[in-house]
């Protein structure tokens, strides 16, 4: 017994070690401060946000939060022709020009509703020489700055509280700081530029003012119906050599008692409880792959995801709590895209094990069911539940491209991270009173929503595939399109498997007989899913909704015989037609893609090009090719978050899966990763799995059950490898399927397979 925890400890201090030689290899580096604010070096707690950078020889913050929003019901949207059945009716008129007028115009041509920015706190460094040293550390989440004269900055937005933090060291005289207002005020221009952003002055905001004591600053500023945020910032020296200091941004509000009690004491204890809050974050998994560009990617997008969804605050947004500070609103007003965006964003919180900060999705859906349901009524006339596809901070509608703006199937897509939520967790509350209550609502509205045909098939009155020809009449469809099939079914399919869970025996037997009026999926005669009845994929295109039942939903399934054509044959086609009209996140999603169908190397070649060609130096996605070599037409830069999440999760994909009922270890890793290993990543079923691989064979896998259940591991060894098996609080059984391993495990279980 005192040997094993001694070779315990032994194996505790080297993952340790190995995960901070990680960490520190995947820093932001750089050799001056970056010029441009989103290439800046970004910080945030979910809430708060903060982007390091140099503007016109000062040192910047660009400081954000996230409930900062002018949330103003869209102009001229909510008319008495709102309605599906009116926009129905106008497509069958071939009046769609009229409906293009009503719901698409607005969201171009209104600068509001829109997230919208907080400040800038700005130093004179110009007496500080030039700056010899820029960085990120990931493992604290705390940015420091060098100057040739030896004074030193390190700043963090704190972990724990609403609260920003700053330190100089080594300097000789009093620095000068400024509190910048974003300029609402002045003369507006015409506006209308949704990617590049909107000039703020369209917002009609009488400009704030910024008051200022010898130690403090404080701005407030009014905006649309009685909205008022309130930023802060107050300073001491300490000596003649420190300046420390701490801000924050109060919406709706003046007061904040974290800042109030804020001292020139608190800045080492608040780093200290800092710190350990990334600690924790960072034990929670691990990966080291001999791809020294992807490894690094995703540690920096497990850090981004960490620093931009925390539990009690809303969820990713576009650019979440890093929004533009250019003079402008962020792109495409950094709301919530719910037709792809959101989603994406949290694709890779539940294997990498991080289930409480992806609860932050499903815990502001659930708590904006009421405005989802009353936007249902109205726009589709249903009972259940619906959510619109573009959405205000609180869950309203705002217009837009309305085939996937007010798609009929956004909440279908969005149930999928309820099931993931309960899947990889197996927590029977959560089931109970959110997941299965999300998919009930959702599968009553489909069922009125949908009609059944002739065939006795169920259809939609119309149906999409977003972003196919864009907002014209064609995007809409008379037969269920592949994308809105999916959906449909998959919603059914889970509703059908969580009742039965539940013991609602017929409830689960009604959701399997509607399954059951959905017609086949449309495949060509070359066995790849078209977008929808003679409507091929002949011509690139950014989103891949098409393929939605490969992946992320996992209704074609690689284990199954007669799935492995279609999947295959699909994946084929997206390269064969090109990357022409692709964005980075169209990348990261044929990472995922490829990954599904155990193509490692066609895995690795996606996931590389997306972080050299679509990246920005800090690793933001940046949509267009910014290497201008030939990997899309699209090369501008506006800055969304979904592709750098969407990339984490396709590499996850690589390493580990269990969407087939099994899990499987390194499904799909390139031959010339001979030497790999990951920590703690979380599969279906609430299993923390281990594994490392050496000299192109796998030598260790380590499997922990956080619940009752059943394993079923598609055995990682060859049949000529001689491996041990160790248990404790499991059962082995025989399986029932040839190739794989059965236990049968209590909580808190362990099982451990090793070659000798």
């Amino acid at each position: 017994m005192r040997l094993y925890r001694v070779v315990c400890t032994s194996l505790f201090l080297f993952v340790v070690s190995s995960l901070s030689a990680q960490l520190q290899k995947s820093n932001l580096t750089f050799s001056s401060l970056p010029t441009r604010w989103d290439e800046s070096l970004p910080l945030g707690n979910g809430m708060l946000g903060a982007m390091v950078w140099q503007k016109n020889d000062q040192l910047r913050f660009s400081l954000d939060g996230a409930a900062l929003w002018d949330e103003r019901p869209m102009k001229d949207l909510h008319r008495k022709e709102f309605s599906f059945r009116w926009v129905e009716e106008q497509y069958q008129k071939n009046n769609y020009a009229t409906v293009q007028k009503y719901f698409d115009a607005p969201y171009d041509r209104e600068p509001a509703p829109s997230k919208i920015p907080g400040a800038a706190l700005e130093f004179d460094t110009q007496k500080f020489g030039a700056v010899t040293s820029a960085q990120l550390d990931i493992s604290k989440a705390l940015c420091s700055v060098k100057w040739a004269t030896g004074i030193e900055l390190q700043t963090f937005v704190d972990a724990n509280q609403q609260l920003g933090w700053f330190s100089f060291s080594n300097i000789s005289d009093s620095v000068a700081l400024q509190l910048i207002a974003p300029t609402y005020g002045g003369k507006a221009s015409a506006g209308g530029d949704v990617v590049g952003g909107d000039d703020l002055s369209r917002l009609g905001y009488e400009q704030g003012a910024v008051t200022r004591t010898p130690h403090e600053m404080v701005y407030k500023q009014k905006g649309w119906g009685g909205f008022y945020y309130t930023v802060k910032v107050k300073w001491w020296y300490t000596g003649k050599k420190s300046l420390t200091g701490v801000w924050t941004i109060i919406a709706k509000g003046e007061d904040s008692k974290a800042y109030r009690e804020a001292n020139s004491n608190s800045y080492a204890v608040q780093l200290n409880a800092h710190t350990s809050w990334w600690k924790a974050y960072w034990s929670k998994s691990s990966i080291q792959l001999p791809d020294t560009l992807l490894n690094k990617q995703w540690y920096l997008e497990q850090y981004k995801f960490g620093a931009a969804s925390r539990k009690g605050g809303p969820p990713i947004s576009l650019q979440a709590i890093w929004t533009a500070d250019n003079g402008r609103l962020p792109p495409w007003k950094g709301d919530f895209h719910h037709d792809l965006n959101t989603q994406m964003s949290y694709w890779p919180g539940y294997s990498a094990n991080h289930l409480v900060e992806s609860s932050v999705f499903t815990d502001y859906l659930d708590a904006h069911k009421s405005n989802y349901q009353r936007y249902t009524e109205m726009y589709f006339n249903t009972k259940g539940l619906n959510v619109p596809g573009v959405t205000t901070l609180e869950g309203t509608e705002m217009g837009g491209w309305i085939q996937y703006a007010l798609s009929p199937t956004v909440s279908a897509w969005l149930s999928q991270h309820f099931y993931w939520q309960w899947k990889y967790s197996m927590d029977p509350h959560f089931l109970k009173t959110k997941a299965y209550p999300w998919f009930t609502a959702v599968a009553t509205y489909l069922e009125s929503i949908t009609r059944v045909n002739a065939s006795g098939n169920r259809v939609l009155p119309l149906s999409s595939s977003p972003e196919i020809h864009d907002n014209s009449k064609d995007a809409w469809f008379t037969t269920n399109t592949n994308y809105d099939l999916s959906l449909m079914k998959y919603v059914f399919e889970k509703a059908a498997e969580m009742a039965s869970v539940l013991g609602k025996h017929e409830e689960a037997a009604q959701y399997k007989k509607i399954l059951g009026q959905f017609e086949p999926f449309i495949v060509s005669s070359k066995s790849e899913l078209m977008f929808a009845k003679d409507h091929a994929y002949t011509s690139s295109h950014r989103h891949f909704s098409h393929t939605m039942a490969i992946f992320p939903l996992g209704l074609y399934q690689w284990k199954n015989a007669s799935d492995k054509p279609v999947m295959k044959a699909t994946i084929d086609l997206l390269d064969k037609v090109g990357p022409s009209n692709w964005c980075g996140y169209s990348y990261a999603w044929l990472g995922n893609l490829k990954a599904r169908v155990a193509d490692g190397e066609g895995a690795q070649k996606a996931l590389q090009i997306f972080a050299k060609a679509f990246c920005a130096g800090n690793s933001f996605h940046l949509n267009g090719d910014q290497t201008k070599e030939g990997y899309s037409s699209f090369t501008y830069r506006p800055f969304t978050l979904e592709g750098n999440f969407a990339f984490a999760s396709g590499v996850q994909e690589m390493l580990l899966q269990s969407y087939q009922g099994f899990v499987e270890i390194f499904p799909a890793v390139p031959s010339i990763w001979t030497t790999v290993s990951f920590d703690q990543l979380r599969t279906e079923g609430a299993f923390l799995v281990s594994a490392k691989k050496e000299n192109g064979q796998v030598k260790t896998v380590t499997i922990r059950a956080e619940k009752d259940g059943t394993l079923l591991l598609k055995n990682p060894f060859s049949a000529s490898e001689k491996y041990s098996v160790m248990v404790t609080g499991a059962i082995q059984k025989n399986p029932d399927q040839e190739g794989m391993l059965r236990f049968d495990c209590k909580k808190g279980g362990v099982i451990k397979l090793k070659i000798p």
